[in-house]
């Protein structure tokens, strides 16, 4: 079987498990089935637990219910792995559409002509996350149009409207600072190892954002009125994990969320213009 195989089944194990419904074993071989996977209980066995011990996702048995269920607590980066299957599964579905017939991308429209600038830097990036290694590199200003060398600790990749970004720690400070991948020149790997310490996770300072910016404000309520057409696309993609509906009518479609109002999240709110109204705060 193909590694894209075997993601493909992860993804449809956490579908399936993901719906809170309790499945059992025999169920999850059902659904993989249904799914083009005629699998042993040995193969499906041995998925679960390559989930469970290569992406930190706790897919355990509930004794009382007789089926599986994810421990979202227990589990690291849910929503991280849940977006990495998503990218995968788009780029299986697209290698195969394009090996079935060559004229496929006549029929796609990517959203810009990117030059995938840096993309070469993601991997020995994240062998110098993983492995703790320092850093150096040059990196664009765009404001300034100057670059400026840097050593860093890294500590996570992120991605951002189809943009990667690394998240560090520049040497002598104790701050974390976001550089753009595709400004990144003449990266360097070190031999030179780090601890990263106690200090406070990456992840969880962009767990109440959208975009890059965590440290602009403090955490909040927003509430937010869309029209009610907006309201069905906000619905579709909501802007961040913490949105709840708090009121749907003929009128309006009213959201609250508990995030920063960073830069980033402002820019989206004003590209609505008419359609969406700021409630919360003032």
């Amino acid at each position: 079987m193909s590694q894209h195989g075997t993601i493909r089944r992860h993804s449809l194990i956490i579908e399936k498990i993901g719906r809170n419904q309790y499945p059992s074993f025999d169920l999850i071989k059902d659904y993989l089935f249904e799914h083009g996977f005629e699998v042993s209980p040995r193969t499906i066995q041995r998925d679960i637990e390559q989930i469970r011990y290569e992406f930190g996702i706790e897919i355990k048995y509930h004794r009382y219910r007789n089926g599986y269920f994810i421990d979202t607590e227990a589990s690291i980066n849910l929503d991280g792995f849940l977006r990495f299957l998503e990218i995968v599964n788009t780029a299986t579905l697209l290698t195969e559409s394009l090996r079935d017939s060559k004229e496929t991308l006549n029929y796609i429209s990517f959203e810009s002509r990117g030059d995938l600038r840096g993309i070469e830097n993601l991997k020995p990036l994240l062998f110098a996350i993983t492995n703790h290694r320092k850093i150096s590199f040059s990196h664009e200003n765009f404001q300034t149009g100057q670059q400026r060398k840097y050593s860093v600790r890294p500590y996570m990749l992120k991605e951002y409207q189809n943009r990667w970004y690394l998240v560090g720690i520049i040497g002598g400070t104790s701050e974390f600072r976001t550089f753009g991948v595709d400004r990144i020149l003449n990266l360097v790997v070190k031999d030179e190892t780090f601890h990263p310490g106690s200090r406070k996770n990456p992840l969880e300072l962009f767990e109440n954002t959208v975009g890059l910016t965590y440290s602009s404000h403090e955490l909040e309520a927003v509430i937010l009125s869309f029209t009610p057409l907006q309201g069905k696309y906000v619905r579709a993609l909501p802007f961040h994990k913490s949105q709840e509906i708090i009121e749907e009518n003929e009128k309006e479609f009213r959201v609250r969320l508990r995030i920063i109002p960073n830069y980033e999240f402002k820019q989206k709110i004003m590209m609505l213009g008419e359609t969406v109204i700021v409630l919360q705060p003032k």
